[in-house]
């Protein structure tokens, strides 16, 4: 995998806002619904979402800038730090020479003797799987290695939501092209345009005892008939009577969890914003967001002649 940084096309110094910016541009653009005569698509939609998983998480991030993680997220091989001494450049990774009254002498004669047998030949056989004993090729390490390289593909679904599922605790179902269908319960806080990978949910490995792919699932908010969307909050036009604007009443606004009466002061304009505060949709902390109902006045539905002579006399000075 190539590093992530530039798998997204953002600086180190990028922030987060910027991050996430650059991973949607490319999700978008590389998503496989959207370029199904495109075979290179598909890697490509895995890449950023993989490069997305290491920079779009604060902690992942700090240790691939570290060097603690590569850009799959697998911590890195940090040395044979824990076996001694030995710092100076081109020293003996294990402390001592045997010059020095002990240790191992690397340059061994010619019949492996002092190479393969003993501490240094136990050690080996750990760290490679017995390789050298047994003669075949790489050992369980190649193999591991092998095997990683044969995970199974992945596979993708575009998931519509409503805004009412995000508020949800049960589960939505996403259907893959394959025929697979998974419910699925969407996380705090999920966002439009999100993908959730589900580890080992894709195709299975072509070989035995290897990991099978993931399942990527894209969030898309369907359009909702009453609300728009700012962050987390949920923005909402109301219609007052123009008798409840001048004296003052009470309102009801449908949510997306129902029907909540609120007042509304008297002489009121249109514009004002009231907000009906834990009524939009669901953060990543466990709360919620807010509404913001835009209040609009508007006219009786028909003539009132009452209301028409009542303003003709104050416009003609006689009130």
């Amino acid at each position: 995998m190539r590093d992530p940084y530039t798998v997204l096309g953002v600086a180190k110094t990028a922030t987060e806002s910027e991050i996430k910016s650059a991973f949607r541009k490319l999700a978008k653009k590389y998503h496989p619904d959207a370029n199904t005569d495109d075979p290179a698509a598909a890697p490509r939609f895995n890449e950023a979402n993989q490069a997305y998983e290491i920079l779009g998480d604060k902690d992942k991030r700090e240790k691939f800038d570290n060097g603690e993680i590569d850009a799959e997220g697998k911590p890195k091989f940090q040395g044979f730090g824990g076996f001694g001494g030995g710092g100076a450049s081109g020293g003996n990774p294990f402390g001592q020479t045997r010059g020095t009254g002990g240790g191992f002498d690397f340059r061994g004669g010619g019949n492996g003797a002092e190479f393969g047998d003993g501490i240094f030949s136990d050690f080996f056989d750990q760290a490679f799987g017995g390789a050298r004993k047994t003669g075949a090729r790489g050992g369980a390490g190649f193999t591991a290695a092998r095997n990683a390289a044969a995970k199974g593909e992945d596979i993708n679904a575009t998931l519509k939501v409503r805004l009412e599922d995000v508020i949800s605790d049960e589960k939505v179902e996403a259907v893959f092209p394959t025929g697979k269908r998974l419910a699925i319960r969407l996380p705090e806080g999920v966002e439009d345009g999100q993908v959730i990978r589900l580890r080992g949910q894709g195709q299975p490995a072509p070989i035995s005892g290897s990991q099978p792919g993931d399942a990527l699932v894209t969030i898309q908010f369907v359009d909702h008939p009453r609300f728009s969307v700012e962050g987390r909050d949920l923005v909402v036009e109301q219609t007052v009577d123009l008798e409840d604007a001048v004296l003052g009443g009470r309102i009801t606004i449908d949510t997306l969890d129902g029907r909540v009466a609120t007042k509304i002061q008297p002489w009121t304009n249109s514009g004002k914003t009231l907000r009906l505060k834990g009524k939009g949709l669901t953060r990543k902390d466990g709360g919620r967001g807010d509404i913001l109902v835009s209040l609009v006045v508007a006219l009786p539905a028909s003539p009132d002649a009452d209301l028409v002579a009542l303003l003709q006399k104050r416009r003609d000075g006689r009130l």
